[in-house]
């Protein structure tokens, strides 16, 4: 089965209202190797801006001692439409690397591209990213000659795919190694241990959900289509690539229709967005809810502390809405 077809996400910008808020509240940080925004730059270990969970957690897990981390986007913050503050964004060009997942963050794309950082990490071309369309059907020639003049977004959301977050790091411990050639033997040492880890999850995804009585389920936002890819599954997204775009009704009738045809259980939400679109299809569809995590932060609704812990998670309640056997 094929994903679904899905629209681009809208661009956040920069407001001045917006940097002058963000430059007020600070820079909050998940990083469990530093405290502040500030411990970014000119400390005596290689120093790394991560943009948001995912590439933070790439950058802990293969730099180590020998890193310091920190990150753009705070815990519990929707990191699509983040905006930067000018502190943040003078503090990238004081770093050793920035790590960071181009097309996902345009401020933090901006900030990149004018920054003066020495080692520019994008995670976009480590692996290869897809088109994987719009979430809306085509319903006639009208809307199909709508749908080709629309030009569709590459999916950002690769490291919700075991063996795509494998390949990311892959690049991520070959461009710490350039960078930082004195520690590279640990560097590549604690990448192996990682891919490990990852080529488990990997076949524990492969074998978790071989043999299920459906294959489709749906989500909040098109966050799983690689995942859905891997795994021979079918996601359909209430939303797009933009988890605060609003769907169509004809988009809800057609998802409560699918919800019949296909064997559908569950309605999935997520923890950093709004789920009230998510209940109300289930509850006009009959159908359960439950959260499936898209990772792009950890906070104390996450269920887990860490990615192989929510991923771990994610597993569970995707065996049980498309009844694993």
């Amino acid at each position: 089965m094929n994903v679904r077809r899905h629209r681009i996400p809208r661009a956040s910008r920069m407001t001045g209202l917006a940097i002058a808020a963000a430059t007020a509240l600070g820079l909050g940080t998940l990083s469990a190797c530093s405290t502040d925004s500030a411990a970014a730059s000119n400390t005596d270990k290689f120093d790394v801006v991560a943009s948001f969970y995912p590439m933070q957690y790439l950058a802990e897990q293969i730099g180590g001692d020998h890193v310091n981390v920190t990150t753009l986007t705070e815990p519990g913050q929707e990191p699509h439409d983040l905006e930067l503050s000018t502190k943040q964004t003078a503090e990238l060009g004081e770093a050793d690397a920035v790590l960071y997942l181009k097309s996902l963050q345009p401020a933090v794309d901006e900030a990149v591209s004018q920054s003066g950082v020495k080692s520019k990490i994008d995670a976009a071309t480590l692996t290869k990213l897809e088109d994987h369309g719009d979430v809306e059907h085509e319903h006639g020639a009208e809307e199909e000659h709508a749908e080709e003049e629309e030009e569709h977004a590459l999916d950002p959301h690769i490291w919700l795919d075991p063996v795509k977050y494998r390949e990311v790091a892959d690049g991520v411990a070959k461009a710490f190694e350039k960078a930082d050639p004195d520690h590279a033997a640990d560097y590549r040492k604690n990448a192996a241990a990682l891919t490990k880890k990852l080529d488990t999850l990997d076949t524990a995804y492969e074998d978790g959900l071989k043999n299920t009585a459906t294959k489709v389920f749906f989500t909040n936002h098109a966050a799983f289509g690689y995942l859905a890819e891997r795994y021979g599954l079918t996601q359909e997204a209430i939303s797009g690539l933009d988890p605060e775009s609003e769907p169509s009704p004809a988009r809800i009738k057609e998802l409560q229709t699918e919800a019949r045809a296909d064997g559908v259980t569950t309605v999935f939400y997520e923890t950093l967005v709004s789920d009230k679109t998510a209940k109300t299809l289930a509850s006009d569809a009959g159908l359960k809810t439950d959260v499936l995590d898209p990772l792009e932060g950890i906070t104390d609704k996450s269920k887990g502390d860490d990615y192989f812990q929510v991923m771990e998670s994610n597993l569970s309640a995707l065996k049980t809405a498309l009844g694993a056997k």
